[in-house]
């Protein structure tokens, strides 16, 4: 998902930790719990009561709940340490910001008019966090990811696909001796196997597999297209890798992706459909003026083409 659907982390409110936990020794960041066997069976985990408190920080308690925020918030950071490792360095860094904030709130730093505006603006980035997560994600349905599915198959154009074969060579005039053996009867595969100086294709025969429009460079594409089943390039066709001779062995109607294989990209664009349409259900009900006219007009346009 766009870092537009994510929730602000702690690090982008501004607030400074050290993180002290993350500066373990190399030999305690090594070391880890022997690996229970593989058919050991993993014990169920116990239900965790989020209002269990794990700490108290200057009488304050910090909760289950605190943790697995800070845990989430700051997984980038605890992304080096062993699992066993990474509760205790989330208690630490949740530790520190909790004392390091006590500490910024007694020397006044919250009442600073751009701490404050900062503040401001990350509450409204997190209420729109949340506004999406609750109001747009949440309410995807299995049925909705489908139809759009569905839809965009129908819209595909219908395509084909083709398996060829081809001969690299450096010259034209190697391509055009290639040509004129097989004119002659010679081997395809054989051929390839012989003079090709594509690595991939020495002990293949060139074979290329199944490729549809556009995985090709233009000129090859162009060409391999244009053929028809069993037949090769009568004249050789020159890429930015040297000059092709190239054999269609067959052709096919392109079948459109499994809806499991892109079910997720489905939901995506679902979810980004639904967001934009709140987005701008909510904005023509909205009073905004931009006095710039320049600034507006550029706005305008950005809004126009969402």
């Amino acid at each position: 998902m766009s870092l537009l659907f994510r929730r602000a982390s702690l690090a982008s409110l501004g607030l400074a930790f050290g993180l002290s936990a993350l500066c373990l020794s190399p030999l305690m960041a090594q070391e880890t719990a022997p690996a229970a066997p593989a058919d050991a069976a993993a014990p169920a985990a116990a239900p965790v009561d989020p209002n269990a408190v794990v700490a108290t920080v200057n009488g304050q308690p910090l909760t289950e709940a605190d943790l697995v925020l800070a845990e989430g918030e700051l997984s980038q950071q605890f992304a080096q340490l062993p699992p066993e490792q990474r509760r205790a360095a989330a208690l630490s860094a949740a530790i520190e910001i909790r004392v390091m904030a006590a500490k910024a709130v007694t020397d006044g730093l919250d009442k600073d008019p751009d701490f404050q505006r900062r503040m401001a603006f990350l509450q409204q980035r997190a209420l729109h966090g949340e506004m999406v997560e609750k109001g747009v994600v949440d309410k995807v349905t299995d049925a909705e990811v489908r139809a759009r599915y569905d839809q965009e198959i129908a819209n595909t154009p219908p395509a084909n696909e083709v398996h060829a074969r081809h001969i690299l060579v450096k010259t034209k005039e190697e391509a055009e001796a290639i040509i004129k053996q097989l004119d002659g009867g010679g081997d395809f595969q054989k051929l390839a196997n012989e003079h090709t100086s594509d690595p991939s294709g020495k002990s293949n025969g060139g074979d290329l597999g199944w490729f549809g429009p556009g995985q090709m460079v233009p000129e090859f594409d162009k060409a391999a297209f244009a053929l028809d089943v069993g037949k090769y390039t009568e004249q050789p066709v020159q890429t930015q890798f040297g000059w092709h001779v190239i054999k269609l062995e067959d052709k096919r109607a392109k079948q459109p992706p499994a809806f499991d294989e892109v079910k997720d990209q489905a939901k995506q664009a679902v979810i980004r459909d639904k967001y934009f349409a709140l987005v701008k259900s909510l904005r023509a009900d909205a009073k905004v003026e931009i006095p710039d006219a320049k600034l507006k007009q550029a706005v305008d346009t950005m809004e126009a083409g969402k």
